[in-house]
């Protein structure tokens, strides 16, 4: 099973050798394929040769390929997940709009109910409790909004009333926004492994995203990230800020009364959210214990 996060960071050479990719720099480093779930490329003077794509497209191992500042900026999948994806894509079609809506609703309570359970570690106890009110309030497929009234909330509570997500330049949102991109790409894994498009979302419907199911899933994992951050209130973002974010992809959580690292959660979490889709039957969802 492959379980591995790995990240490169300096100038090196990229091949593969027996079932091994060969890391060729100022030292040479071996690490079976086997191993990597993720591979992230931080360094664009990171060379690779075509048999190792090759390697790792056929193990369906994530790539992500980060820009000159070392923010993800692409990722790389192979075209097909599974052995009958045009089956998977037709059904994902035809999923009707109230098993769609009934999932979303779903998802959205459990976002909000991690955010509150957050707020309360940090003795946020009013805004936990306004939060705890919202999700008695959702309507199927959250028509009333009651996601967005969380966030002003929970944002505000967690990080003080002048923080705005809007703001690009403090370094708490782009801590946020690095994180949601390494917990977006698990899930663009897991939507292609299972044969499905990221493009066709439940809620998330915007013609220029191309992960809009990705979009969906990730909601309840979200709150993963927010405490990362909401513990180390960063001043700055940079190489190692990013690292120890990354590190939370190989934490351990707990779903189906099991202990799983943050990648296998997700895998367990997508396919529950992907049967109950299929079946029509939202008690099939099982979310990890944050």
């Amino acid at each position: 099973m492959s379980w591995r996060v790995v990240v490169i960071s300096s100038r090196c050479k990229l091949d593969y050798s027996m079932n091994y990719m060969v890391i060729r720099g100022e030292e040479t480093q071996r690490i079976l394929i086997d191993e990597i779930a993720v591979l992230i490329l931080e360094n664009n003077a990171v060379s690779m040769t075509g048999c190792l794509l090759s390697s790792l497209l056929e193990k369906k191992i994530k790539v992500i390929l980060c820009d000159s500042t070392r923010s993800p900026q692409a990722e790389m999948l192979p075209y097909y997940g599974a052995h009958n994806s045009s089956l998977k894509i037709k059904q994902q079609i035809a999923w009707k709009d109230e098993i769609k809506q009934q999932t979303w609703t779903q998802i959205v309570r459990e976002k909000i109910l991690n955010q509150s359970k957050l707020l309360v570690k940090y003795e946020k106890s009013k805004e936990s409790e306004m939060l705890q009110g919202y999700t008695k309030e959702i309507k199927s497929g959250d028509i009333s909004n009651r996601e967005g009234h969380a966030a002003k909330v929970y944002f505000n509570a967690l990080f003080g009333m002048k923080f705005t997500r809007s703001d690009e330049e403090n370094p708490i949102n782009s801590a946020l926004n690095y994180g949601y991109s390494l917990i977006l790409s698990a899930f663009n894994r897991e939507v292609v492994l299972n044969g499905y498009l990221t493009q066709l979302g439940l809620a998330h419907d915007n013609q220029f995203n191309h992960y809009n199911l990705s979009c969906d899933l990730m909601e309840p994992f979200r709150i993963i990230v927010d405490q990362e951050v909401r513990n180390r209130i960063p001043e700055t973002f940079g190489k190692e800020e990013k690292h120890q974010l990354v590190d939370i992809l190989n934490k351990t959580y707990r779903i189906r009364n099991t202990g799983q690292t943050l990648l296998n959660a997700i895998k367990i979490y997508s396919k529950s959210v992907f049967d109950a889709l299929e079946e029509e039957n939202v008690e099939l969802i099982r979310f990890v214990e944050i």
